[in-house]
């Protein structure tokens, strides 16, 4: 860890805001007293330290941007040394450093995060005297959590940029949605989707490129400054590409600049990217059982207590208890161990994907290969792909440990009846994705539409769309409502059985009408 600890010259800022010596001296007296009430207030044991750059930021921005000021010093930052955090029992710990390289007694503040590896980031630029990071990134947030961030960039969702660009069949699927159409004599042809409309949609939920194109001068109540001209921000999506080339934004979980444990174990955080109709998860767990406990009982539960003790700290699962805390019984014997890779607890790999299979490998799924050569972990009639997927083995063990977070609250009949439903619920959804797909087949065999063997988009015809919608909208709603078990409507009529069937019949009928009429005067895409 790196950091560029330069006095602040009185000089050197009168310089830079362009403002009077009367209120630069003023400001410099401001700045002394949190330090002092500080100093002062941590003997008494009411606060801990802050540093001396911390407090000049703080007192600055205070008055420019108090709303991130307040936050913070809500914050377990503010309050925490990590030299005491790093001394606390195994489970109650909230960070993993053993060491950290310096600035451990005091709390972490604004330089103590946006100060770090200077060298590595391209969006560092003078500010105030200071050499100052504008983006914060796991590598950064790895100086007191390596081991959450190892983790984490080993995960689907820190790759999250690349599974979609670097993965030609998905690169097609999003620029189809999202790319700009205009229509010349009856023709709807496509054009490239613009930087701002990636950055709020797809790119949004995966994150974006955030890349750093020189300087500009903005405009504040101290004057004009320079500040790095960052293109395809603000962005806090999950697998976003950070100035210093790191992958991922914790803040997409853990939002600044509280940086809460409590917001991140809720589902409404889940709820920004996990929706219908493609990822219905807050849907279905919104009319599920476990929401309805959850929306009840929610304000008397403790979403601050590590470990998370059920039972005691809630009663019922959210995202996260399924998905990655630290989970322990009233005794205090661990149930779940922390995990910030999201998907090491899965087994079988649900939505995003034409067909369920076995969760990948690595997070890098750009890297599969399916037997027809194409970037997917199946072929289009659902065969696995040969390599990069986990073994029989590990699916046992991860679904052992899954029913093990169940048990704590259900019985075995229960948790066994449930997992022996949704296995049902993965077959059937399979074989009906695998129905619309054999027409999807027979339509191209049949040059009714131009897709794969005409070596053509898959996804820009009726009929193309109408099977996407089979696997990403319907089938996946069902799996959801069979998953986090209680939410029927999302199974049946909720884009569910009923509208796989109503495609299944609407897939038929373009075949047939196509048939009749034959290709002459066809127009694409209707």
């Amino acid at each position: 860890m790196k950091r560029n600890r330069q006095g602040l010259e009185a000089g050197k800022w009168r310089q830079e805001v362009k403002t009077n010596k009367a209120v630069m001296l003023f400001i410099g007296c401001l700045a002394m007293i949190p330090t002092l009430l500080f100093a002062q207030t941590a003997k008494k044991g009411k606060a801990a330290p802050i540093s001396a750059e911390t407090s000049m930021c703080l007192d600055c921005h205070r008055s420019y941007t108090p709303g991130i000021v307040v936050d913070w010093s809500k914050s377990a930052h503010a309050k925490t040394r990590p030299a005491l955090a790093m001394k606390k029992a195994r489970t109650e710990k909230r960070m993993s450093a053993k060491k950290t390289g310096g600035g451990t007694e005091n709390v972490v503040g604004c330089y103590e995060c946006h100060s770090l590896n200077t060298d590595r980031h391209k969006d560092n630029f003078d500010h105030m005297g200071f050499k100052i990071n504008v983006v914060v990134s796991p590598d950064d947030c790895t100086s007191c959590h390596p081991v959450e961030a190892k983790e984490y960039s080993g995960s689907k969702k820190a790759h999250a940029v690349g599974n979609l660009t670097r993965n030609t069949v998905y690169h097609a699927l999003v620029q189809t949605i999202i790319g700009k159409k205009e229509v010349k004599e009856g023709t709807v042809s496509p054009l490239a989707s613009s930087a701002y409309t990636q950055q709020e949609t797809c790119f949004s939920c995966h994150g974006t490129d955030v890349r750093v194109e020189g300087l500009k001068e903005v405009e504040t109540k101290m004057g004009n400054i320079e500040v790095p001209n960052l293109a395809n921000w603000p962005n806090q999506g999950v697998g976003r590409l950070n100035p210093d080339g790191s992958m991922g934004a914790c803040t997409a979980c853990h939002p600044r600049h509280s940086f809460s444990i409590e917001i991140a174990r809720k589902p409404y955080t889940c709820a920004q990217c996990h929706l219908e109709p493609d990822v219905p998860a807050w849907n279905v767990y919104h009319e599920s059982k476990h929401g309805s406990i959850f929306f009840s009982k929610n304000q008397q539960w403790d979403f601050n207590a590590v470990p998370w003790q059920v039972g005691r700290d809630f009663q019922a699962p959210t995202c996260a208890a399924c998905h990655n805390s630290l989970i322990t019984d009233t005794a205090g014997a661990v149930i779940a161990e922390r995990t910030h890779d999201f998907g090491s607890r899965l087994w079988a790999r649900l939505f995003g994907l034409v067909y369920s299979h076995p969760q990948p490998i690595n997070g890098d799924t750009s890297i599969l290969k399916n037997r027809e050569g194409l970037p997917l972990p199946t072929s289009f009639t659902g065969e696995i792909a040969p390599e990069g997927l986990i073994g029989r083995d590990e699916q046992a063990r991860r679904e052992k440990e899954t029913k093990g977070i169940c048990n704590a609250c259900h019985g075995t009949s229960w948790i066994n009846g449930h997992f022996a439903k949704l296995d049902n619920t993965i077959r059937e959804m399979d074989s009906m994705v695998m129905a619309s797909t054999l027409l999807l087949l027979d339509a191209w065999k049949l040059n009714l539409a131009e897709g794969l063997p005409q070596g053509k988009n898959p996804f820009d015809e009726t009929i193309e769309q109408m099977w996407v919608r089979q696997w990403l909208f319907y089938a996946n709603s069902v799996k959801y409502a069979s998953a986090m078990t209680g939410a029927p409507d999302y199974a049946a009529f909720k884009n569910g059985w009923w509208n796989l069937t109503e495609n299944l019949e609407h897939m038929r009928e373009w075949i047939e009408l196509r048939k009749k009429v034959g290709n002459a005067g066809t127009v694409k895409g209707k």
